[in-house]
């Protein structure tokens, strides 16, 4: 295996702006000849870090957070441009792809309806084009909550929602035309997510509220039904309370389509309250446990997830582990660390990596000496023979290249 940085916080990007802090979710959404594009979070709120700006691409300019953009030649090898594609935001966590090239990048916040003074609201998701900047604009029908991640079905065009919440849902958005083979019908070149739709909230096993966190063996499976969710914008109170029957995922974060089955995970669920991971079936319309960790020196809180293009899934930790972890998961429960977090920075590196990344040092909030080995890994995603990932303090993507056609990843 080999690997390059890039993408350090504080380095100059092609739009003339420092790469802001906190890298987060991300995932590669679309190709041009040898070049791939990557949209990438950054989970900052109002005052934090470097504030993700750009023009028509701005929600709120009182907030910090928002995406960008990283194009990559993966035939050479190398990272070719960056630049902004959405500010404004707050605490953009992780997202994910769609089957129009883009990313829907979600908001990790809740609010009172109406309680901020400059008169927005806050909890929604943004549709981020692969090669271009977005509108800015929030689809606001498929809910305002904490929102973690999305992953949608290429079959349907619906699109499955996970809420970082103790009690929380996991929710269905079926945009106008979704939910049908034919749903691409209509559609124009380059429409984005459309607003406008119904929210829905799985029910699992026809039982209210059942708790979906408590201790089970991998390999159970639960039949599911969905609840249409009766205030998606949480005008009310909560959108989770809305839809009173809405089975509970504890935290629920990492999503992710592969062959038109849904992977997510509850990050503190479980037994031992260290993490499930959990396969939802739309055409047997089943939820079933694939793993679910019972000692922390395996896996310890697991965020983002994604497939690699061989079926093996990798989970980013975000648990309480030293170093924080990449780790590999088999879909017959076989687990594995693969990579570890074990970035020390001391004095001169920063000045190492200015001289690559000119830009850095000036803008970035990394401290000239520190420790980085708790921070976690983020955004973890896969093209071909290369898997990118993040490490969200001091803020770096990476490019990781190696022989996985050997392993279970």
């Amino acid at each position: 295996f080999e690997y390059l940085s890039f993408g350090w916080n504080g380095q100059i990007m092609d739009d003339g702006r420092p790469t802001p802090a906190d890298p987060d979710g991300m995932a590669v959404v679309a190709k041009r000849g040898n070049t791939i594009a990557l949209v990438r979070n950054h989970e900052l709120s109002a005052g934090e870090g470097n504030q993700c700006f750009v023009e028509g691409g701005m929600y709120n300019s009182a907030e910090y957070g928002g995406t960008t953009n990283l194009l990559f030649d993966f035939v050479k090898g190398e990272f070719i441009e960056s630049y902004t594609s959405l500010g404004g935001t707050i605490r953009n966590c992780a997202g994910g792809r769609t089957p129009w090239e883009s990313w829907v990048s979600c908001e990790e916040t809740y609010h009172v309806w109406g309680e901020r003074e400059d008169g927005f609201n806050h909890g929604y998701v943004f549709d981020v084009p692969a090669f271009g900047v977005s509108n800015g604009v929030p689809i606001k029908a498929a809910g305002r909550f904490a929102h973690e991640a999305v992953a949608i079905d290429p079959n349907t065009g619906v699109m499955y929602e996970t809420e970082d919440a103790g009690t929380s849902a996991l929710y269905k958005y079926v945009q106008p035309g979704a939910g049908h083979q034919d749903w691409r019908a209509g559609r124009e070149q380059g429409e984005l997510l459309r607003d406008g739709g119904e929210l829905y909230a799985m029910i699992v096993d026809g039982l209210p509220r059942k708790d979906m966190s408590v201790g089970y063996e991998p390999g159970v499976t639960f039949p599911v039904t969905w609840e249409l969710v009766g205030d998606p914008e949480a005008v009310r109170g909560r959108t989770f309370d809305s839809a009173p029957n809405a089975a509970n995922f504890s935290r629920g974060e990492g999503c992710w389509e592969d062959d038109g089955k849904i992977y997510f995970v509850s990050t503190n669920g479980g037994a031992a309250g260290l993490g499930q991971v959990w396969m939802y079936d739309p055409g047997a319309e089943t939820v079933s446990l694939l793993y679910e960790s019972a000692d922390a020196s395996v896996v310890n809180g697991p965020d983002n997830i994604a497939v690699s293009p061989r079926g093996g899934i990798i989970l980013c930790e975000d648990g309480s582990s030293n170093p924080k972890r990449l780790i590999g998961l088999s879909h017959t429960g076989d687990i594995f660390t693969f990579a570890e977090n074990r970035i020390v920075l001391n004095t001169g590196d920063i000045d190492v990596i200015d001289a690559v990344y000119p830009g850095t040092k000036a803008n970035c909030s990394v401290a000239a000496v520190d420790d980085y080995r708790s921070r976690e890994w983020a955004g973890a995603t896969f093209y071909g023979d290369w898997l990118f990932a993040n490490v969200m303090s001091p803020g770096v993507t990476f490019a990781i290249r190696g022989p996985w056609q050997r392993g279970v990843l």
